[in-house]
Order: structure tokens, then sequence, then C-alpha cells
């Protein structure tokens, strides 16, 4: 009530008051945030590895290397940033169960938060999740919960979380808000901070894949506030809606079916993804995908997941573009996991042809730009 209103009787209105402090919970929520934070205090920054290209192209060609971090993967700092998000909002509580939505990584890395900060993980994820990602979520103390249709991961979690009392954590919402994209040591933040001693300190492009959305977000405000003229260019896997939605202008764009490549490629357009901050789109075949991933690895000698081959296929048609312009510069894109997740997948030879994918021609095609400088493809 206002200050100014009085009871009829002429005594004044009593003063409601609700005090809500829970001293044992605000010990349990600083031991948690110190705890959350101290691991990345911990954590040494991600790599740049260079792609070798001909020197007298004059492009360099960097891929950051995620899968260092100590869950092996970019999502890592996503789930870092959300358990902070969920901690400070007063949303993850002593003693309940933190729900997820995920096709395997992030579930991966917040099961590892959830363990460290002492709380109950359940990961919903598609059946088909690969065998490794939900070895690695039970070795960090989280259960899988899983769907046949990648489309209901959203209203399972949800339904979890009211029946055991617990949070859904909702990445899908919340990745583009809970990572703090004018800095603190982000992603972009520590791309142009590696970058500084290069020959091209401000790359032309970065390339980052969409699962969330969030971390072209962050890469994309980044480049804004801090007025770079770094372009970001997000390509995106067969059985995802994201290049319709952003080429079509339409938020309600759909699929029918769900991504092949883990991690990226979505069936709705997810509410952290920002189109805004986007300034190119690629649609990448997954037989492509495939085909980078297998030359990533004679290239440098490191197996890498699908969605790093998404980045990479795009990234190398952007160079393709440069050398065709005669312009010289730096490109980066993301090594965003390990591929020994995906032994059964995208490094078989098996589950390829099941899948009718044929990657010879994908293979060739960068296999002969990188020899003569010609993109035939």
């Amino acid at each position: 009530m206002e200050a100014s209103e009085h009871r009829a009787d002429g005594g004044a209105e009593a003063t409601l008051d609700v005090d809500r402090s829970d001293p044992a919970y605000r010990a349990w929520l600083k031991e948690a945030v110190r705890k959350v934070q101290a691991d990345a205090n911990r954590s040494a920054d991600t790599h740049l590895l260079r792609f070798p290209l001909p020197e007298e192209w004059g492009i360099d060609l960097y891929l950051k290397d995620e899968s260092t971090h100590p869950t092996g993967s970019l999502k890592h700092r996503l789930a870092r940033s959300l358990f902070l998000y969920g901690l400070c909002n007063g949303w993850i509580r002593p003693g309940k169960p933190v729900i997820e939505a995920s096709s395997g990584s992030t579930a991966v890395s917040e099961a590892y938060f959830a363990k460290l900060i002492g709380v109950p993980f359940i990961a919903v994820m598609p059946r088909t999740t690969s065998p490794e990602k939900c070895r690695l979520i039970e070795f960090h103390g989280g259960r899988g919960h899983f769907v046949d249709d990648a489309r209901r991961i959203y209203e399972e979690s949800a339904a979890l979380a009211a029946e055991t009392g617990g949070h859904f954590m909702d990445q899908f919402t919340y990745a583009e808000r809970a990572t703090d994209w004018r800095g603190n040591n982000n992603i972009a933040e520590s791309i142009y901070q590696q970058l500084r001693l290069e020959r091209y300190p401000t790359p032309a492009w970065i390339v980052a894949t969409a699962g969330t959305g969030g971390t072209s977000a962050t890469i994309g405000r980044y480049v804004r506030y801090m007025q770079h003229d770094t372009r970001i260019c997000v390509p995106d896997p067969e059985n995802s809606c994201f290049f319709e939605g952003w080429t079509q202008h339409d938020p309600r764009a759909t699929s029918d079916c769900g991504s092949r490549i883990e991690g990226i490629g979505r069936p709705r357009m997810e509410p952290s993804f920002v189109p805004g901050a986007i300034d190119r789109m690629m649609k990448v075949p997954d037989a492509a995908t495939v085909a980078a991933v297998r030359v990533l690895e004679r290239a440098i000698g490191r197996r890498a997941g699908g969605s790093t081959g998404t980045g990479l296929w795009s990234a190398l048609r952007l160079v393709a573009e440069m050398v065709q312009d005669g312009s010289t510069g730096s490109i980066v894109t993301l090594f965003c996991d390990p591929g020994d997740r995906y032994l059964d997948k995208y490094y078989s030879d098996a589950w390829l042809k099941e899948q009718h994918l044929d990657i010879r021609p994908y293979t060739e095609t960068i296999d002969g730009f990188l020899a003569t400088g010609t993109w035939n493809g």
C-alpha cells in the first residue's frame, strides 16, 4: 500500500513484510558460485590451431580448439555461464536436480558442473545420441532420459522439472543471455586476444555453427560492440531450420526431423538464435561435413566432431573466395569437440553407407582446392 493510506479508524495501515532470507541457502549458494568460478580460474585458455594453407595465398585459417576444456567441448563455456545464471537467479537449489534438453555435449558439461556443486543432473536426449556422450554424462555423475522424437526433448524436460521440483536449464532459451557478450573472457574476446600478434589480427570472417545459437550471438554482438570489421558466417547442416528461418525472415520455421550432425542444427528456431547478429549463412550437405573432418585429420593429425567439419567446409569456401579475389587476411572457425565421441558415426564407413552419404566428391573438392587454389563445388 502507499505510505499515505490510513485505516478507517484513524490508525496507520500495517506494513506488509515478508522476509525469505535463508542463511543456510545463501551459504550454499556462495560456495556453489565460488566452485564454478574457481573452475574457470583454473582453466587455461583454449588454443588457436592453424590449418595449413599455401603460404603464397597470404591467408591464415585458424581453428579455435574448444576440445581442450575439462569436459572436452565448446559447451563447457556455455554450461559454466548457464550454471552461474541459474544460481544467481535463485533457480538452482541444493538437493534438487538440474535438467537439460541436449543432444549430448552440453549435457556432458552440465553434468560436470552439477557434480561440482553437488546437485543431481538429468539429460533429456534423443535416443540417437552417441554412446560415448552417454558414457561421459554418466562418468560425471549424470543420467540420461531418452526420447524417440528429438522434438519432444523440450516438453519432456519441463515435465521432469515439474515432477522432481528441479530446474529445467533450457539452454535453447538462455544461451544468448547467460553469456556476457561484452567480454569477461568470452570466446570472442579470447579469439581477438590470441590473434593480436598475428599478421592479420582482425579476421575477415569468424565461422560459428549453431546449436542453441548462443555462440554466434555472443561473437556477433562482441564484434559490433568492439567495432571490428569482422563478419559472422553461420553454417547450417541438413535437417535444420536455421538457414530457412534466417533467409526467409521466418521465426516460425521448422524441420520435420533432427540433424545428423550432433550438437548443431535444430528442428525449430530457438530463442537463443539471434538472426541480426549474423552476416551470412550456408547450408552444408552432411557428406561435405564428414569429408571435411576426415581432411582435417590428414591435415593436422586431430579428429574432430561433425560440427567442426560443417564449420571447416564453410571456412574453406570463404578462403576460396579470398583466393579468387586476390585478397589476404585471416579466418577463424571452431574446433568444437573431439572426434573420438563419434567413431561409430562420422569415422565409420558403415554408418556412411547406412545414411547413403557419399563423401568422395566433397573430399576431391577440398583436396583439389588445396592443390590448385581453384574451388570446384
